[in-house]
């Protein structure tokens, strides 16, 4: 009887340390924090160009969220469905960036936090990259940071990078695939020039997701009604850590546009006559002709 009651009594201990554990790995799965940074994007190539700066002036068109940000936005999505935590959407912009972020919303996001300053404007890859990286600071890190390859704007795919190493922290560029995920690590395969290579990078650290690794789930109606009074946060110059003016925006930009411009629209149709071997030759020919091919 004493066996069987010393027994028990250990028995319920061993509950009880199992029941802290689990509570205990439960916390720490709420804290994973990630970000996404996501940009509005020309939805059109009617923009107007600043003939003094030469940067696009971003409220004189059309706007969509950058196509790539989406795989990066469903990517956070689908980390933290396994992992727990929350995923803040940040973007640098003017204040109607605000529309980008309430889509993010719709999809799932729980947080959204704008840098929108005049001495923000005109940026280039260097100064956007630290501005973002001083905001990632402000609102108190991340564990991981997700970012687009590229955007359909620049095209530099550098942005992404350059935060991380104003972060001082590891990243792994043209993710394809997340392989696994885990409390200290994430394991993804890089589809690099001429190689695919498999990355374990340890926490904090920074991705930048490439196109089709996912399929960016659609808007929520409910969330949609459910995040109609969501704050999104909204933060200036005054807000970052480093007051160095000459770090952010134009003036802190060392490369410059020499020239911009939206392409000529062209509405030229050719239709090609005879038989299919015939339009076959009289295509090779005006390719070649226009040095396409």
């Amino acid at each position: 009887m004493l066996f069987c009651a010393e027994f028990t009594k250990t028995l319920s201990t061993l509950h009880h340390v199992n029941a802290i554990l689990i509570q205990l790995f439960n916390v720490l799965k709420q804290k994973m924090k990630i970000v996404v940074c996501m940009k509005q994007v020309p939805a059109t190539s009617k923009v107007d160009i600043d003939p003094e700066t030469g940067a696009m002036k971003r409220m004189s068109g059309e706007t969509r969220t950058n196509p790539y940000d989406l795989f990066a936005l469903e990517t956070a999505l689908a980390i933290r469905e396994k992992t727990g935590g929350t995923v803040t959407v940040l973007t640098m912009g003017p204040p109607q960036a605000e529309e980008m972020i309430r889509d993010a919303y719709t999809m799932g996001a729980d947080e959204g936090v704008i840098l929108s300053d005049r001495k923000f404007a005109g940026a280039d890859v260097l100064a956007t990259s630290y501005a973002l990286a001083q905001g990632i600071q402000v609102i108190g890190g991340a564990d991981l940071i997700i970012c687009g390859r590229q955007t359909t704007d620049g095209d530099t795919a550098q942005v992404g990078p350059a935060i991380a190493e104003h972060l001082t922290i590891p990243h792994a560029a043209w993710v394809a695939e997340i392989m696994d995920v885990n409390e200290k690590s994430i394991q993804v395969r890089q589809d690099l020039v001429s190689v695919s290579q498999v990355s374990e990078i340890p926490y904090p650290c920074l991705l930048t997701i490439d196109k089709d690794t996912c399929v960016p789930r659609l808007p929520s109606y409910l969330l949609k009604k459910a995040t109609a009074d969501r704050p999104v946060r909204i933060l200036s110059f005054e807000d970052m850590p480093d007051q160095d003016l000459s770090r952010y925006g134009l003036i802190g930009s060392p490369t410059s546009v020499e020239k911009m411009f939206a392409p000529e629209e062209s509405e030229k149709q050719v239709y090609l006559e005879g038989t299919a071997k015939e339009k076959a030759d009289k295509l090779v020919a005006l390719l070649t002709g226009k040095k396409i091919i």
